[in-house]
C-alpha cells in the first residue's frame, strides 16, 4: 500500500517521524531512501526522540549502527560505506529485523536480505520541503492514518468518540462515523495525491453551503494530511429511499434537478478546471482502451470516433460554462425532508468539481449507472431543468460522451479487481443507445463500433487484467 505525504518543513518531517514511533512494533522495519541532505537522518532521529526521550542521537555514517533501549529496542544503521550485503549479518542488522524495530539508511546495501514486510520511505524535494512516498503492508499504513487522525481529533474533542466504518466507493477516500453521546460526524480520510485532495473538498463545500446547499459543514481539518471531520448528513441516499419507496422518485428528483438551477445562477468559484471539447471528446476514448480491450483481447482506434464526438459537442454543447460536480447521482445524493427546498437534497463527493456544460450534471442524475430512472421522471425532469428543444441535442451529446466514458472506466475497475462495477456495465450501455438514436450524434454512430455487453462480453471483461 502506498501513501504520499507532503511535508512542508522539518517540523512536519519530525511530526511524521513522531507518528511512527507511536506505531511501528518489535520486528518492524523502516528503510529510508533519498539524496543526502533529504532529511532521512532528521526523521529517524524525532522517531527515535518519541519512542525513547532519547536526545543525543548521533548519526550513524561512521559508527553504522546506533542502539537505543527501548520496548522494543531501536537499530539506527546507515549502510551507506558498505561493500556487500554479507556485512550486514556481521552487524547483527539480520537478527535485528525480527526483534527490535530497525531504521536504516540506504537500504539498497541490504540486497536480498531487506524483510519484503518492511516500510519503505522515500524523501525526495519538493518546494522549499519534502514530499515522502511510503510504501508498506497495509494494516501498518492503516495504523499510521489512524494516528495522524488523532491530532485534529483530539483538538476537535472527538477523540473518544467510538467509530463505525462507512461504505467507500471507487476512490481511496474512506469514511467513518464517530458518535458521542447524541452526535454524530463524520471522519474522511483522504490520502494526499490520489486525485481528491481535501482541500478541494472543503473549498467546494463551503461554496455550496454559501448558496445555501446542504454540502456537509467542516467541523475541523488537517488538509496536508487529508482530514476533514464533516457534519453527518445521515443514511438516506437517494439509492437507499427509492429502492425502498420508488413512489418518492418524482419529488427527490425535482428537488435535484432545482439545486442544479440554483448552483448554476450563481457565480462559480475561481480557479476551477475547464476543459475544452477537444478534452471532453478524448476523455470518452476510455472506451475504447478499456472496455473495447477488455471485451475483444485488442483496443480500437479511438481516433474518427473521438473527432466525430468533439465536432458533436462544438455543434450542441459548448456554451458557456458553469460549475459541475460530475458525480451528481443517486449515491451521493441525500434526502433531507426537515429542511426547505432546495436545501432538502444533501450533496456528497463533489471535490473534482470543475467547469462545464451545464447539461453534464443533469445527465448525471438522470442516466444513473446504479439505477433505473423512470423514462417519465426524466423526461419531466429535462422539461423542468430547460423546456427548450435545442437542450435535447445537448443532453444526448453529454451523455453519450459521459455513457463512453463510464464504460471505461467500470471496466479498467473491473480489471483492478472490483468486479462490483460489471453488472452496471449493461445499464450503461443502455444509455448510449439511446443516446445515440439522436440526430445531433449520427456521425459519430456511423464510426462507433463497440460491442453490446453480451453475456460472452461480460466474461471476457470479468477476466480481463491490467
Amino acid at each position: 500500500m502506498t501513501l504520499i505525504l507532503p511535508l512542508s518543513d522539518d517540523d512536519a518531517t519530525a511530526r511524521l517521524g513522531t507518528d511512527l514511533a507511536a506505531i511501528l512494533r518489535a520486528g518492524d522495519t523502516v528503510l529510508l531512501s533519498g539524496g543526502i541532505g533529504m532529511g532521512k537522518t532528521h526523521l529517524a532521529r524525532a522517531l527515535i526522540h518519541a519512542h525513547t526521550g532519547e536526545r543525543d542521537i548521533p548519526s550513524p555514517t561512521f559508527t553504522l549502527v546506533q542502539t537505543y533501549d527501548g520496548q522494543p529496542e531501536i537499530w539506527h544503521a546507515d549502510l551507506y560505506r558498505l561493500s556487500h550485503p554479507d556485512e550486514v549479518i556481521e552487524l547483527g542488522l539480520d537478527a535485528a529485523m525480527q526483534e527490535a524495530i530497525c531504521l536504516i539508511e540506504w537500504p539498497d546495501r541490504l540486497g536480498d536480505l531487506a524483510p519484503p514486510d518492511a516500510l519503505r520511505i522515500a524523501l525526495e524535494v519538493e518546494g522549499e520541503g519534502r514530499l515522502a512516498r511510503l510504501d508498506g503492508p497495509a494494516p501498518l499504513i492503516a495504523r499510521l492514518r489512524a494516528r495522524q487522525a488523532e491530532a485534529m481529533l483530539q483538538a476537535a474533542g472527538w477523540a473518544e468518540a467510538d467509530r463505525e466504518a462507512l461504505a467507500g466507493d471507487a476512490s481511496a477516500r474512506s469514511y467513518k462515523r464517530l458518535r458521542r453521546g447524541d452526535d454524530t460526524a463524520i471522519l474522511m480520510d483522504a490520502p494526499p495525491r490520489n486525485g481528491d485532495d481535501a482541500g478541494d473538498f472543503a473549498d467546494i463545500a463551503r461554496h455550496l453551503l454559501g448558496l445555501g446547499l446542504s454540502a456537509p459543514r467542516i467541523f475541523a481539518e488537517d488538509l496536508p494530511r487529508g482530514f476533514l471531520l464533516l457534519e453527518d448528513l445521515g443514511d438516506d441516499l437517494y439509492t437507499r429511499l427509492l429502492a425502498e419507496s420508488p413512489k418518492q422518485e418524482a419529488e427527490l428528483y425535482a428537488a435535484a434537478t432545482d439545486v442544479l438551477t440554483r448552483l448554476q445562477a450563481a457565480p462559480a468559484p475561481e480557479g476551477l478546471p475547464d476543459l475544452s471539447a477537444q478534452d471532453w471528446a478524448e476523455a470518452a476514448g476510455i472506451a475504447f482502451d478499456w472496455y473495447q480491450r477488455c471485451a475483444t483481447g485488442q483496443a480500437g482506434d479511438a481516433t474518427a470516433a473521438v473527432a466525430a464526438l468533439h465536432r458533436a459537442i462544438v455543434a450542441h454543447a459548448d456554451g458557456p460554462r458553469v460549475i459541475i460536480l460530475r458525480d451528481y447521482h443517486s449515491p451521493n445524493l441525500l434526502w433531507l425532508p426537515q429542511r426547505k427546498e432546495e436545501a432538502r437534497v444533501g450533496l456528497l463527493d463533489f471535490q473534482l468539481a470543475q467547469m462545464g456544460q451545464r447539461g453534464y450534471d443533469l445527465v448525471s442524475l438522470l442516466q444513473d449507472p446504479r439505477r433505473d430512472v423512470n423514462l417519465a421522471t426524466e423526461e419531466a425532469m429535462i422539461h423542468r431543468f430547460d423546456p427548450s428543444n435545442t437542450f435535447r441535442a445537448e443532453y444526448a451529446v453529454l451523455g453519450a460522451q459521459r455513457s463512453l466514458r463510464i464504460l471505461g472506466v467500470f471496466s479498467r475497475l473491473v480489471a483492478l479487481g472490483k468486479p462490483a462495477y460489471l453488472p452496471l456495465i449493461p445499464r450503461v450501455w443502455g444509455h448510449l443507445r439511446r443516446n445515440m438514436a439522436h440526430p445531433a450524434l449520427a456521425e459519430l454512430a456511423a464510426v462507433l463500433d463497440l460491442p453490446a455487453p453480451s453475456a460472452d462480453i461480460l466474461d471476457r471483461i470479468a477476466q480481463c487484467r491490467p
